[in-house]
């Protein structure tokens, strides 16, 4: 307050003295009037005095006003006025002219008023209340009065609306009202509330804020819309950027398909308006801050893949290849569309099969390059084609290799009717153009980087240097070109020039660094000897990091995108800057180190280079049984699958026989039945239809099936007792090589004998159902053939004595047949029982066969690995023992005395004697 008063007394033009008492008066009127009309009619007229007398009013008038709002809310009218006066007092927008020395003393009133007014933060949470009134007239005048203390005091007036409750969520109702002027100065509001702000712009996209805004952008027509757009774009922005989780939440809530249609700007060349070129700036750019290189690499790739997907990178191609778009546009959209495919492998295969609408058409790539390497094209013009270019190789060794290609003879078009990137790239690489030098050279180092593929292939590049003399390589041209390295290295140049030195340093020591010593004339000794003699290796070094020390290295290492104000500053790539700060290191070691640390780092890479195919070797293996593995697992589901069948054919033909069996009852105590109800007159020859050899040749099969049940037993118990002894026989895991390999021949021949037993005990299980079969058709004959003999005799009247006599014969003969009968029965029932005990017993056997060949496998796994890594400890022992020997005569030439280990040696030896009688005693056992 004492800093205003000593201000206001300071002005050479202050008001009047009637006009600083009439100000004084109001503010009276408005603190002590008891009439609402007196107290409004005063703060209006305050309001009309604010502008003009803006320091006066705002001294003794603030408070007051305050007041007002705190005390007065019934009253929409005069709450309007105090809060366009207030307006007046902070804002800086003066609708007047004002000196220019006055505007610095305006802009301090403003922040110094915006201070007071938030010391207490109530004022603020205040403000927000009032915000929440519907009329018109308190609600415009109150957002302009808070958007003016975002701008004055944005953080501090940030925080209070942060900490406030709900203070957000109302400022997000503003967007919703339908009164335009008021939707559209809240869009204004919440740019500057949410400016550099991460936890509101967190809030503002959870209050619904993306579809609110989009829906805005939609019904002011896209990018032929008004100022309004530009403003939700703006806010977007404020919302998008450096911001990752409301990055997400666009790209999960769908709002990527939405963009696409402000792309859709038509072929018609109908004229682009000021407004439409600033909107679809600010719509690319947003594109861009959702796929910028800063961002998390699986946030951007996500958005990249949506944009392909709802088709807004089809989108932008078609503005990129289109007539008539405005150069800023087109420059614009390059770069766009440059970071929607960087990285990402579908987008950049896309983009490779985009076509210009020529006649015929030529790839988009084609047309691109023309433009880079062509001097009349705008500068950001080409300076974007080669940041698409980078894009468009990043990643991609696809591309890559479709980019050299064009470059080796055998794929250069013969009749020059279609001209190809590679040629592109040659011609602008020695054109007499610097800028189209630099371009080609950075475009071709894209397209060799980190692929040793391509690298190779473009040694093969021959050049036509010109008529009637042979062709050069492109690296020999390019050598040519180099040749004066050491002599521009030396000389003591300007400071413009102490740049191309670094380079020439940087040049060489790559030369030195990467150095195999094939060239006995380019040695790396030989070169280091030439820099120490020439140049010296200090002034090397000083020279070598003049590179890093540039302004422009730092400003090329900051972004991948060639953004330069103008060709001058186009020095340095930002891959290159990489590759600059990884190599200074290690070439400044080399050049320190002396022969002998070259020797000895030489041997260790090739210590290095055996271990490295050691561990391949190996990779190799363990990649080799993972694939037998995977084929025994298989092996193992197909032979469960035939297992599973199996088992389900057996219980079908154990329920099979129970049928027959209950059949077989159930006609055996029909025939019983139809025996005593028929009184038959049958002779001696025949009891009851079933003739007596008939059931001696029964009898006869039932001893026969009895003989073959005991065989069976026999059998079983036999097989029983080699098991075990297998089970016994089982080799442990120490076993030499020699036992093992007879055991897993011994288990072979057992296993072989075991499938041929099993093999016998299945066709004999088989016979006997084939008998079983048979004796049911036989049995069904035999019932037939006594229903007809029942049907054949007669029954004439004899006398009741000789019937008598015969039914007691017939109930005799009866009787003992049923006996008969009925021990067949049991008979059956147990041969059942037996044939059931039998089929589990070979199934028992047959899992046990299945185990057996299980662990026989293991057995032979463990020894085939115990042999190869047998072999691997020789081979590293042999090269062990070798590089000791070896050590030890250097040791011994150098005239360090060497203990000789005669005794340890001798050790050794009787070591491997024992080993020895371990081994024979282990093969004596077996």
């Amino acid at each position: 307050m004492n800093f205003l008063r000593g201000v206001m007394g300071g002005q050479s033009a202050g008001p009047q003295h009637t006009e600083a008492e009439t100000i004084q008066k109001l503010c009276d009127r408005v603190a002590s009037s008891t009439l609402l009309d007196d107290r409004r009619n005063a703060v209006r007229a305050l309001k009309s005095l604010s502008k003009k007398y803006r320091l006066e009013v705002g001294i003794q008038a603030m408070e007051h006003l305050i007041h007002v709002l705190q005390t007065d809310r019934s009253d929409s009218e005069i709450i309007g006025y105090a809060l366009d006066t207030l307006y007046n007092i902070i804002s800086n927008d003066e609708e007047e002219e004002v000196e220019e020395n006055s505007t610095r003393q305006s802009e301090d009133l403003g922040s110094q008023f915006t201070e007071i007014f938030i010391k207490q933060q109530e004022n603020v949470t205040l403000l927000l209340s009032l915000l929440e009134e519907f009329d018109f007239h308190v609600r415009w005048p109150g957002v302009k009065l808070l958007t003016s203390l975002l701008k004055q005091l944005g953080p501090q007036v940030q925080q209070i609306i942060l900490v406030s409750p709900m203070g957000v969520s109302r400022l997000m109702d503003l967007l919703a009202d339908s009164r335009e002027v008021i939707r559209n100065d809240g869009v204004l509001l919440l740019q500057a509330l949410t400016r550099s702000n991460g936890a509101i712009q967190k809030i503002v996209a959870f209050e619904n804020a993306f579809e609110r805004l989009l829906d805005i952008i939609t019904e002011e027509g896209n990018s032929d819309g008004g100022i309004v757009v530009e403003d939700c774009l703006i806010l977007l922005q404020n919302l998008l950027k450096n911001n990752n989780s409301n990055q997400n939440f666009f790209k999960e809530g769908s709002y990527i398909q939405r963009m696409k249609p402000w792309f859709e700007v038509g072929d018609e060349n109908s004229g682009w308006s000021a407004q439409k070129v600033t909107n679809l700036h600010l719509m690319l750019q947003l594109v861009r801050v959702l796929v910028s290189p800063n961002n998390p690499p699986g946030a951007t790739s996500s958005c990249q893949k949506a944009m392909f997907q709802c088709g807004l990178l089809q989108q932008l191609c078609t503005i990129l290849m289109a007539t008539g778009v405005p150069a800023d546009i087109l420059t614009e959209t390059i770069n766009t569309v440059s970071e929607v495919i960087r990285g990402c492998q579908v987008n950049q295969d896309y983009f490779a099969s985009v076509n210009a609408p020529s006649n015929p058409p030529r790839p988009a790539i084609v047309v691109l390059l023309m433009s880079m390497v062509n001097e009349r094209q705008p500068f950001v013009l080409r300076c974007a084609v080669l940041y698409c270019f980078q894009c468009f190789l990043y990643k991609n060794q696809k591309g890559q290799g479709e980019i050299v290609s064009t470059l080796l003879p055998s794929t250069i078009d013969a009749t020059g009717n279609s001209v190809s990137a590679g040629q592109l790239l040659c011609g602008g690489l020695f054109s007499t153009d610097s800028l189209s030098n630099w371009c080609a050279a950075v475009a071709l180092a894209h397209a060799l980087q980190e692929n040793a593929t391509q690298k190779e292939q473009l040694l093969r590049v021959q050049l036509a240097t010109s008529i009637g003399n042979p062709p050069v390589s492109l690296l020999q041209q390019c050598t040519n070109i180099l040749s004066q390295l050491t002599g521009q290295i030396a000389e003591n140049l300007g400071e413009e020039e102490q740049l191309v030195q670094g380079l020439c340093a940087l040049l060489l020591g790559i030369s030195i660094y990467f150095n195999d010593n094939s060239l006995e004339s380019y040695m790396k000794e030989k070169l280091k000897q030439l820099i120490e003699k020439r140049i010296g290796k200090e002034n090397f070094i000083e020279k070598l990091g003049f590179i890093s020390k540039h302004e422009l290295y730092s400003r090329a290492s900051q972004k991948p995108q060639p953004n330069f104000p103008s060709p001058e500053y186009m020095i340095f790539d930002h891959e290159f800057t990489k590759l600059v700060k990884e190599l200074e290191g290690v070439i400044t070691k080399a050049i320190y180190k002396s022969s002998e640390e070259d020797k000895q780092e030489e041997e260790v890479k090739k210590t290095l280079e055996q271990h490295d195919s050691i561990v391949t070797h190996y990779k190799n293996m363990i990649r080799e049984q993972d694939l037998q593995l995977e084929e025994l697992k298989q092996q193992i589901s197909t032979l469960k699958c035939q297992n599973e069948q199996l088992q389900t054919a057996v219980t079908q033909q154990v329920s099979q026989i129970q049928q027959h069996k209950d059949q077989y009852n159930l006609l055996k105590v029909q025939l019983g039945k139809d025996n005593q109800h028929q009184g038959s007159y049958s002779d001696g020859a025949q009891m009851n239809g079933i003739q007596p050899e008939e059931i001696g040749r029964l009898r006869e099969e039932v001893e026969e099936l009895k003989s073959n049940q005991e065989l069976l037993k026999s059998q079983l118990a036999e097989k029983d007792a080699f098991i075990e002894n297998l089970k016994s026989s089982q080799p442990s895991p120490g076993t030499n090589e020699q036992s093992s390999a007879t055991a897993s021949a011994r288990d072979s021949e057992q296993i072989e004998e075991l499938k041929q037993e099993l093999a016998t005990l299945k066709s004999q299980l088989n016979s006997q159902s084939s008998e079983i079969t048979k004796l049911q058709t036989e049995k069904q004959e035999l019932l037939e053939k006594t229903e007809a003999f029942a049907k054949s005799v007669p029954i004439p009247g004899e006398s009741e004595t000789v019937i008598a006599t015969k039914t007691t014969d017939v109930e005799g003969r009866l009787s003992a047949l049923l006996q008969e009968t009925k021990e067949l029965k049991n008979e059956i029932k147990a041969l059942s029982e037996e044939r059931t005990a039998i089929k589990e017993q070979l199934d028992s056997s047959n899992s046990t066969i299945a185990i057996l060949q299980n662990e026989k496998n293991k057995l032979e796994v463990d020894i085939t690995d115990s042999k190869k890594e047998q072999d691997d400890l020789l081979v590293l022992l042999a090269d062990q023992d070798q590089k000791i020997f070896s050590l030890k005569n250097k040791l011994k030439e150098l005239g360090h005395p060497v203990e000789e280990e005669d005794e340890l040696e001798s050790g050794d030896q009787d070591d491997e004697d024992d080993e020895d009688e371990d081994d024979s005693k282990g093969q004596g056992h077996i």
